[in-house]
């Protein structure tokens, strides 16, 4: 079985036994859908799901007390590949991303995305040239111009020293 990452246990809240997790989605709420999730290979059950800003708080059945709770700081949560909702037209999971071959607007040869590094203001796109150096490019449509998954391909407008920094 695919397991996706969703997110991290970074502490714990209170005595009971509830998690404090970053999330890894655009929609934190997310994990009032899901019944079942997964730390490590072990299956748990949510109980109980609130917020505190942009962090979720998980109640995980089994885990009962703040001594017990602390063993998971650091743990990532997976669900299922499964489990994954379907997303809208031209939103892609990170995943998915990964590995598309990069060319700028005259069809040249840039590099791989590797990676995805989401902030607040927008996803950053790390792409990887031959030559093993790697630069980020903001994941707006002034610079990403095309996506096409079909052929695992991204067409993208390059700035003066972009590719410097």
């Amino acid at each position: 079985m695919e397991k996706i990452k969703i997110g991290q246990i970074v502490n714990v809240v209170g005595l009971k036994g509830e998690l404090k997790v970053y999330h890894y989605s655009d929609y934190k709420e997310r994990f009032e859908e899901i019944e079942e999730l997964y730390i490590e290979d072990i299956s748990y059950n949510i109980s109980k799901v609130r917020y505190i800003k942009e962090m979720v708080i998980l109640k995980l059945k089994g885990i009962d007390d703040r001594t017990e709770a602390e063993k998971y700081k650091g743990k990532n949560l997976y669900i299922p590949e499964k489990e994954l909702r379907i997303l809208p037209k031209d939103t892609y999971y990170i995943k998915d991303l990964k590995g598309l071959l990069v060319y700028d607007e005259d069809n040249n040869y840039i590099g791989v995305l590797c990676d995805v590094i989401q902030n607040r203001a927008q996803d950053l796109y790390e792409i990887e040239m031959e030559n093993k150096n790697k630069f980020l490019i903001p994941a707006v449509d002034n610079f990403i111009l095309k996506i096409d998954m079909t052929n695992r391909t991204m067409i993208v407008r390059l700035i003066k020293g972009l590719m410097e920094l």
